[in-house]
C-alpha cells in the first residue's frame, strides 16, 4: 500500500472515531433526559426558554435548609426560571436515602415541588453525564451539596455558584 492510501485509510478512521465520540457527548443542557425521582423521564428540551437552576441536593447537610429558598424562588419566580435539584450522595455522605426517601423528606419538610431527580453521582468517576457537561462548559464542578448551575434562557450561558450562595442571590440574574 503506498504511503497516500495509508494517509487516507488512516484520516478516514480518525474522522469516524472523532464523528462516534461527538455524537456521545452532549451539545446543550436541552439535549439531556434525565429520570426523575418518580421515575418521569423528563425531557430538558422543555425547558428551553427559560433559565435553569441546577442544584446538586442533600437532605442532612448544613445548607439542606436552602430547600426552602428553592421552592420559594420556584414559586415567585417560576415564569423566569425552572428549579431542578439533583440529590447525591457524594460529599460527607449526606443523602443516604433511597429516591422515595428522598422525596418523602423534600415534601414533608419543605414542601417541595420543583422537579427532582433520582439520586446521582455528580463528582468522581462515575459522574453523571449533565455534571460532566456542566464542568466542561463552567470549569467547576460542586464542591459540597448544593453548588448551583445557572443557565441563560437560552442555554448559551452558564454560571457556577458556591454552597454559600443562597438561591435568593440569583433572582437579580434571572
Amino acid at each position: 500500500m503506498n504511503i497516500h492510501l495509508q494517509i487516507l485509510f488512516l484520516l478516514l478512521n480518525l474522522s469516524i472515531f472523532t464523528t462516534s465520540n461527538e455524537n456521545e457527548k452532549a451539545m446543550s443542557v436541552y439535549d439531556f433526559e434525565i429520570q426523575s425521582l418518580e421515575g418521569e423521564i423528563i425531557n430538558f428540551a422543555d425547558f428551553k426558554g427559560k433559565n435553569i437552576l441546577i442544584v446538586n441536593t442533600a437532605s442532612e447537610c448544613g445548607y439542606t435548609p436552602q430547600y426552602a429558598d428553592l421552592q420559594e424562588l420556584h414559586e415567585s419566580y417560576g415564569d423566569k426560571v425552572t428549579v431542578l435539584g439533583f440529590p447525591a450522595n457524594n460529599f460527607g455522605g449526606q443523602e443516604p436515602g433511597s429516591d422515595q426517601q428522598i422525596a418523602q423528606f423534600c415534601e414533608k419538610n419543605y414542601g417541595v415541588t420543583f422537579p427532582m431527580f433520582s439520586k446521582m453521582e455528580v463528582v468522581g468517576n462515575n459522574q453523571h453525564p449533565l455534571f460532566k457537561f456542566l464542568k466542561e462548559q463552567t470549569g467547576k464542578e460542586p464542591t459540597w451539596n448544593f453548588c448551583k448551575y445557572l443557565v441563560s434562557a437560552d442555554g448559551e450561558d452558564i454560571s457556577f455558584y458556591p454552597s454559600s450562595v443562597n438561591p435568593g442571590e440569583l433572582v437579580e440574574k434571572l
